[in-house]
Formats: structure tokens, sequence, C-alpha cells
């Protein structure tokens, strides 16, 4: 049922109800966002664990990519966890994520273009998330444009 709200002249008028940002097309907001912090954190799982494997890139040969990988997925744990909750405190916090993650995606995309010889390794962000078919700098602005369209 929807809100009555009260117009010039006494009239009542009924606004639909909106859907909580974490419904309908929010759930797949949510759902991308899960995918890039698992994907995200078992790359820098993978990259940063020791595991003497022929080949693989070792935390010390790389330390700068391998730690941005490894921000990378943290911040997309947070925007995941925070999308999903529907309260005001959650919305700033899923804001503050993602706003991370677009200023990560363009400054280490940059980066990367800048300074190619401190990314031999690739990290989520590298590239523009090149890696990713470049979802990883779209998605900032697909989840503002959610939070901005579902403030509290």
């Amino acid at each position: 049922m929807g809100k009555r709200t009260v117009v010039p002249g006494g009239a009542a008028e009924s606004a639909p109800a909106k859907s909580p940002r974490n419904r309908g097309v929010g759930m797949l907001i949510i759902t991308a966002y899960g995918i890039f912090a698992v994907s995200a954190f078992a790359r820098a799982f993978y990259q940063i664990t020791p595991f003497p494997q022929e080949g693989k890139v070792q935390f010390v040969d790389a330390p700068l990519a391998l730690t941005l990988s490894a921000f990378a997925a943290a911040v997309y744990v947070v925007a995941t966890l925070a999308l999903a909750r529907t309260s005001a405190t959650a919305w700033r916090v899923a804001l503050v994520a993602v706003l991370i993650e677009m200023v990560g995606v363009i400054g280490v995309g940059a980066w990367t273009l800048i300074q190619p010889e401190l990314f031999e390794v690739a990290t989520v962000w590298g590239g523009f998330g090149r890696d990713y078919g470049f979802i990883p700098l779209i998605l900032p602005f697909v989840g503002l444009f959610w939070l901005f369209r579902h403030r509290p």
C-alpha cells in the first residue's frame, strides 16, 4: 500500500510504495557485488598466499599489485554487505564503499597505463578491470545510481 500525501487544497493523493533497495534490480546489483567480492578475495588469497608453485609470482615480487588486489576484495565485501542491508547507516557505508571502488578502479586503471612496470601481476582494477570485462569500471556507476535512487 502506498503513502498518503496531502497536496495543496487538502486533497489526499497516494504515492506508490517504493521497494527496498535490496529487492528487485537491487538483488542483481548485490549479486554482482557478491560475485566480485568472492572472485577478488579468491584471486587475492591465491596471489598472496605463499604456495610454492612453479611460475607463481610471490608477494615479495609484486607487493603493490597484490596489496591492491586484497584491498579491492575488501571493498567489494564491504559494499556487498552494506548494499544487502536497508538501514540508513548501511546506505552510508555502501555509498562510501562504492565511491572508494570508483576512485580505485579509475585510479589504479590509470596507474597501470602510466606505470605498467609496477603491475606485471594483474589486479582486479588493473587496466580499468580489463580482466573482468571492464565490469569493475561500470559497476560503481550502477551502484551509485541505485543508491541515489534509494536514499533513506
